[in-house]
């Protein structure tokens, strides 16, 4: 018998304009301390690897709380879920302007970052439930634009504001531009239509840790999950080190340049949706196989002693995980079956987020063994081992072996 075809009208491009606001007003705040990292490390006197725990303590966060958020989330309605996370980050991201300590900015980073999932993964469930699948690709990618677009306006939004005023009215500006993010995303994101009705049985309520078991035994899971610690790794482990490279001679770059430098970042506005649509035509293996060779070569660059050269690298190495990202995110809600499918998002967001977390503080060990040549070697295996496992992991099972999966189709 043939399996019945998906049809749903897809929502209007006001929708698409609020899934991008929710990238963008998400990713503000996540990275802003990383052109800052200089300058912390002086106002505050401490060591390099306490001031990027300003990053990692905010990814820590996002991965601690990412599961528990998809689990409770699963029957709860989705744009409510999202309205109040984008309104609920505010209130760390502005009492983070009055920290008086290392101690205490990290702190408030950490709480900045526990609120965020029900962003994160909420959104890319709307989005897998909303949108026809054949468009499901492309709009993950606007989405992903919108978290790169918001990722560079965080970052460059700091460092002037640091450079000009106070390093504290970075989190004042970024604050309240998220308040307002969340007013137009309430007033454009409509409710959802499309999740799965959720079964009325006694026994049917969330069970975060039998969902977590049949989400493991999937190969094609396990394998995303994998994949998303690594992508994020590369991207945190380059932007966060090579600001201290970059800020030490012979480039010396002020913290205004170093934030600068991140707008890389808009290039993945135009290469991002880009690739959502050659992923496809091409299919997931081979979009998540040519992202990661393409951010490899830019890892690379950045070893060159021309400042140019190591532009190109950035802008290479994030439009690449950006690409990345597309792929594994659409693979995900392709993989996961329909009742957890915020639970799977949840899941993928808690390994990505260790992967942001590890990549803050690990990639010290190598810069103290052999600074930023140490660090970009150790990045070019991990971004290997993710390669590996995507492409062994990502092969379609037999229709037999997997009927769950191939019924999200």
């Amino acid at each position: 018998m043939e399996p019945e075809v998906e049809t749903r009208a897809a929502p209007s491009p006001w929708a698409v304009a609020a899934v991008v606001l929710c990238g963008v007003c998400a990713f503000l705040g996540l990275y802003c301390t990383q052109p800052l990292l200089p300058l912390l490390e002086t106002l505050f006197h401490a060591s390099k690897t306490s001031v990027s725990l300003t990053v990692s303590a905010a990814t820590l966060g996002v991965a601690l709380s990412a599961p528990f958020f998809g689990a409770l989330t699963e029957r709860l309605p989705r744009k409510n879920v999202i309205v109040a996370s984008l309104i609920g980050v505010t209130a760390p991201t502005l009492l983070a302007a009055t920290a008086h300590s290392i101690g205490q900015l990290i702190f408030w980073r950490f709480l900045q970052g526990l609120t965020l999932p029900g962003i994160y993964a909420v959104v890319v469930t709307y989005i897998g439930e909303e949108w026809p699948p054949e468009r499901m690709a492309l709009v993950m990618s606007f989405y992903v634009s919108g978290t790169a677009l918001g990722g560079f306006l965080g970052r460059l939004t700091s460092g002037i504001l640091a450079d000009s005023f106070s390093w504290r009215a970075s989190f004042v500006a970024i604050g309240l531009f998220g308040l307002a993010g969340a007013a137009a995303v309430a007033a454009w994101l409509p409710k959802g239509h499309g999740r799965p009705a959720p079964s009325s049985s006694p026994g049917a309520l969330p069970r975060f840790p039998y969902q977590l078991q049949e989400l493991l035994r999937s190969r094609r899971l396990v394998a995303t999950f994998a994949v998303g610690f690594n992508v994020l790794f590369s991207l945190v482990g380059v932007f966060t080190w090579i600001t201290f490279h970059l800020s030490a001679p012979p480039f010396s770059l002020s913290t205004t340049v170093l934030s600068s430098l991140f707008v890389v970042y808009l290039v993945g506005l135009v290469v991002t949706p880009t690739g959502g649509f050659l992923i496809g035509f091409f299919g997931l293996r081979a979009g998540i196989a040519g992202a990661i060779v393409f951010s490899m070569i830019g890892v690379v660059l950045t070893l060159a002693p021309s400042l140019p050269l190591v532009i190109v690298g950035l802008t290479m190495l994030s439009s690449g995980v950006f690409v990345a990202q597309t792929a594994s995110q659409s693979h995900l809600r392709v993989a996961s079956p329909p009742e957890a499918r915020v639970t799977a998002a949840g899941f993928y967001l808690t390994c990505y987020y260790l992967g942001g977390t590890a990549a803050g503080s690990v990639p010290g060990l190598f810069w103290n063994l052999g600074r930023w040549r140490a660090c970009v070697a150790f990045i070019l295996v991990m971004q290997a081992v993710a390669l590996i496992i995507a492409l062994i992991g990502w092969r379609m099972p037999a229709v037999h072996d997997a009927q769950p999966e191939t019924a999200s189709f």
